[in-house]
């Protein structure tokens, strides 16, 4: 199972620089991960076709945040991966957070802009970083989750 993974598009509509993006990283994955921060819900409308499992970030307008949960816990091939934005100040984010699910697999988060790929205890941490936003980052980012018998990711940086 191919994941595609995108976190903070900042964007306030549908947006054609997004979609080629899309186009271009996501066009063979299964399923989609958006960790928050989409902002509004017509920014997904780029992802024609596929099934998206989002959560809202702390920027997202009421409608996605009446459309999206603040934390998802999905089983992927056997796998618990939790899903969520993330709050606050970058420094520490990783352990604040995780005290939010339970025996997960894999921990998907957004928030910091910068992406994160790297196991800890066991467990893959893995923010996507931001396709469309460099405020806090000097690189737009996106990210490939593979899941079989194990779990791997992928950093991806975006060619502009």
């Amino acid at each position: 199972m191919k994941i595609g993974v995108i976190s903070d598009t900042h964007l306030k509509n549908y947006d054609k620089r997004l979609e080629k993006i899309i186009e271009k990283y996501f066009a063979d994955v299964d399923l989609i991960f958006h960790a928050g921060d989409i902002i509004d819900v017509r920014v997904l409308d780029v992802f024609r076709g596929k099934d998206v499992y989002a959560v809202c970030g702390n920027m997202d307008l009421s409608s996605v945040r009446t459309a999206f949960p603040e934390k998802l816990t999905l089983d992927v091939e056997g796998h618990k991966i939790g899903l969520i934005h993330g709050w606050g100040t970058p420094s520490g984010i990783e352990s604040k957070i995780i005290g939010e699910f339970q025996g997960i697999d894999c921990l998907v988060y957004g928030h910091t802009h910068k992406a994160v790929n790297r196991e800890q205890d066991g467990v893959l941490f893995f923010n996507p970083g931001s396709p469309t936003d460099r405020i806090f980052a000097r690189r737009n980012t996106l990210g490939i989750i593979e899941v079989g018998e194990t779990i791997t990711g992928e950093i991806i940086d975006i060619e502009n």
